[in-house]
This record gives C-alpha cells, sequence and structure tokens, in this order.
C-alpha cells in the first residue's frame, strides 16, 4: 500500500486543525465578587454563543470547540490576573459629613469621619479630592448655594492644612438641589446639610 497519499492527508489535517486553533480568539472572564455585596452579571458573546455569568467567580473561557463555562475561584484570579489587579487603581471612597444647621461647624459624629478621610488619602499614592457641599430647604437658592460652597471650601481648607496639595482637591456647591431625604421647601433636615468627599 502506497503511504504517501495517506501521510499527505494526515499532514493536510494537522495543518487544518493548527490553522483553526490559530484562529480562535483566547482569553478568560471571571465574574469577580462585587465589594459592596450586590448581584452582579456579566453576557459573554463568541462567535455568537452566548454565556451567562452571574455568581462570583463564575467564569468562561475559549477553546477550540467554543465557549467553556466553568468555577474559577480565588487562587486562579491570583494567579492569573495578580497583576493587573494590582496594577489598576483604587476605587474612589465616599464619606459624608453633616453640619449642624446654619453653620460651617461639623455634627460630632461627623468629626469621627475625618480621621478614615485622613487614612484613605495617605494610602494612596496619587490623590484626587471632591468635596460636595449640600445644604436643607431651609432659605433661599442663593443663600443655599453660598452656605453649600462655603461647606466645600471649609472641608477642602482643613484638608490642604493637613498636607493634601491644593492643586488635587476640587471643591462645589450644590445648594439645596441634591437632597438625600426630599421635602419641601423650608424644613430643616439634617442629612441634607452634609459634605461629600470622593477620593480618588
Amino acid at each position: 500500500m502506497n503511504s504517501g497519499p495517506v501521510m499527505r492527508l494526515l499532514a493536510i489535517a494537522c495543518c487544518i486543525a493548527g490553522l483553526a486553533a490559530c484562529a480562535y480568539n483566547k482569553g478568560t472572564v471571571v465574574l469577580l465578587p462585587d465589594k459592596e455585596g450586590r448581584q452582579t452579571s456579566v453576557v459573554v458573546n463568541q462567535r455568537d454563543e452566548e454565556v451567562v455569568l452571574d455568581q462570583p467567580y463564575a467564569a468562561s473561557r475559549q477553546t477550540i470547540f467554543g465557549q467553556e463555562k466553568y468555577t474559577s475561584s480565588p487562587q486562579e484570579v491570583e494567579a492569573v490576573f495578580g497583576k493587573a489587579l494590582g496594577a489598576q487603581p483604587g476605587l474612589p471612597a465616599r464619606y459624608t459629613l453633616y453640619f449642624v444647621e446654619g453653620k460651617n461647624e461639623f455634627t460630632d459624629e461627623s468629626k469621627l469621619v475625618v480621621d478614615n478621610v485622613l487614612r484613605e488619602i495617605a494610602r494612596r499614592p496619587e490623590v484626587d479630592v471632591v468635596v460636595i457641599g449640600h445644604a436643607d430647604a431651609v432659605g433661599s437658592n442663593e443663600d443655599n448655594d453660598k452656605l453649600s460652597r462655603e461647606r466645600a471650601e471649609v472641608v477642602g481648607t482643613a484638608l490642604i492644612g493637613l498636607g493634601v496639595p491644593a492643586k488635587n482637591i476640587v471643591t462645589i456647591g450644590r445648594g439645596k438641589r441634591e437632597p438625600i431625604v426630599p421635602t419641601p421647601d423650608g424644613v430643616a433636615e439634617p442629612r441634607n446639610r452634609r459634605v461629600e468627599i470622593i477620593v480618588r
């Protein structure tokens, strides 16, 4: 028997298999747990094939036969993606400070939050801070705009005094436009008298 044609067919088959292996998109997608415990999901589409990942560490990897769904682990994520995850900037941290009515003075509870803000700023090599002042519905729009700006600037000035570069701080006053607790005009609501600090 002449083995020449058979060997040529095997060689062609191996080349086709090799080309197919090179043609498919390699990659792995892993759904990580949400840091705040919320339910999340992601849909992975590849060649008209759809896989839904809706549990922590649900994963999909590409093979020459299509998508393969499986369950990953913290160990695999660290081994495969650890360097990339480590290079990401930290997620923004948010803090809320509350004020005594009509004043630029923190409530006693909010004075305790300031230490947490400073620790978060200190642990970041590069930092940007956004300070947003708010007022409740007591008083005119003009008065509340002014008061909310002053509250943001008080916090910004305090942060500068504690060593945060002024160029890294943005202060904004929103008046009574964004209440946490909607109220009619003229109603005092302590939770609306606040400054939000976003550290990123």
